[in-house]
């Protein structure tokens, strides 16, 4: 990942080839592909696991609090260039592409899952209301990220991701 994550910082998601990779791992291309079908489902998982990982199994802690942080990680992997450098190239892309593909499972789809992991823990502890919907849950702060990432009408920062996180808490905290 370090390989991918320096290509990426470097030169954008262009920069991250099979061929690139191998050179800097010291590995060849077919050990690669064991475990990559390309090299943007590898640019992609590298984009992702630069955020910081949220202990999700962590009884005592605010859950609210791992939220907030999920969002800040999901915030802040965008804000970098490598982030702006795949939010730019995801803004033309066609659904169906490899890159589009890559995108919606190591970033959307995880992000969705990890995310889900704590809106459940919310609502096992009594903190969010049972009878949210967790699909639309996850959409409420999600959603505003993406948008933000793929319209860029205004900063990913701190403050955004703190916002975000309030407001849909506040609609999905139980009474």
């Amino acid at each position: 990942m370090r390989a991918a994550r320096d290509l990426l910082d470097e030169g954008g998601l262009g920069a991250v080839t099979m061929d690139e990779l191998a050179a800097r791992t010291g590995v060849g291309k077919p050990t690669i592909y064991r475990s990559w079908p390309n090299a943007q489902a590898v640019a992609m998982a590298a984009l992702m696991d630069a955020q910081t990982s949220v202990a999700l199994d962590k009884p005592g802690r605010s859950v609210a609090l791992d939220i907030r942080r999920h969002i800040q990680a999901v915030v802040d992997a965008f804000a970098s260039r490598a982030g702006r450098s795949v939010a730019t190239l995801m803004a033309a892309a066609d659904a169906e592409t490899e890159l589009a593909k890559a995108f919606r499972h190591h970033v959307i789809l995880k992000s969705r899952d990890q995310l889900r992991t704590l809106v459940l823990r919310g609502i096992d502890e009594g903190v969010l209301r049972r009878d949210a919907d967790i699909e639309t849950a996850l959409d409420l702060l999600l959603g505003p990220v993406f948008f933000r990432l793929l319209v860029g009408h205004a900063s990913l920062d701190e403050g955004f991701a703190a916002s975000v996180t309030k407001q849909a808490l506040d609609g999905l905290r139980a009474k």
